[in-house]
């Protein structure tokens, strides 16, 4: 063998056995629990599929927490660490800004109500006279989002889900949009919800079973490390990690 031919044998050999080099990276995420949060058990159900798949590629998540719009302001800044955000749905105008990771994960997401105030509905146009509370910035669905904005509906935004129902509560509201796992966890550990139980329900009609994604910024470095993730998530098994993380 030539001293060409086995230096590129040594440097293929050092490629293979070299393990991959470890690397940090920061996402943003917001408290949505039992999905996200900075006092939940492995930070919530998303954050905790999202770990296992960096870790499987060699890689360490570090998660920090903000109010919704920064989490997506900071996610977006040229200048921040971060390097995405999550878990978010699917969006055509988020997805001009954001590189979308495979699906992590799903959601439900409908309407709670009042149990003394029950919302018959089989159509979006069925409720153009609800008032229905909603979370700033939350990406909805395509059809309800549109009809929001267009005013075909009556939308009554706030800051948190927490608010939203203590709106709804009150009967200062007909509908509040939410997925029921964070009703239920929000009911059964929000000191100022407790008193409540019972009180609000999830609709008996859905809207949909959401996907669940991370934003990753839109350049290079977004396009590597989505690919990371993506790769990670084949690895791990994702519907157990969330299940088991989802809470009692």
């Amino acid at each position: 063998m030539s001293f060409k031919h086995l230096a590129q044998a040594c440097l293929l050999f050092v490629c293979i056995v070299l393990p991959v080099q470890a690397e940090k990276i920061f996402l943003t995420s917001l408290d949505w629990p039992p999905y996200s949060g900075a006092q939940l058990d492995k930070q919530g159900a998303s954050i905790a599929v999202a770990r296992a798949a960096f870790e499987a590629m060699g890689h360490e998540l570090i998660v920090d927490f903000y109010p919704w719009a920064r989490t997506v302001a900071l996610a977006k800044s040229k200048e921040s660490k971060y390097m995405g955000y999550f878990p978010e749905y699917y969006a055509d105008d988020i997805a001009l800004e954001f590189i979308f990771s495979d699906v992590m994960g799903t959601g439900p997401l409908g309407f709670a109500e009042h149990v003394d105030k029950p919302v018959k509905w089989n159509a979006l146009e069925d409720l153009k006279d609800v008032q229905i509370g909603t979370v700033q910035g939350y990406v909805n669905t395509a059809k309800f989002d549109q009809m929001a904005a267009e005013k075909k509906l009556s939308i009554q935004p706030v800051v948190n889900d927490a608010q939203n129902l203590l709106k709804l509560a009150h009967q200062r509201i007909d509908l509040a949009v939410i997925d029921p796992n964070v009703l239920n966890y929000l009911m059964d550990n929000e000191v100022e919800l407790k008193k409540y139980r019972g009180v609000l329900k999830m609709n008996d009609k859905l809207l949909v079973d959401k996907e669940l994604f991370v934003c990753f910024k839109k350049n290079s470095d977004g396009e590597r490390w989505v690919k990371i993730f993506n790769e990670g998530l084949k690895k791990i098994d994702v519907e157990k990690i969330m299940k088991d993380n989802m809470g009692p």
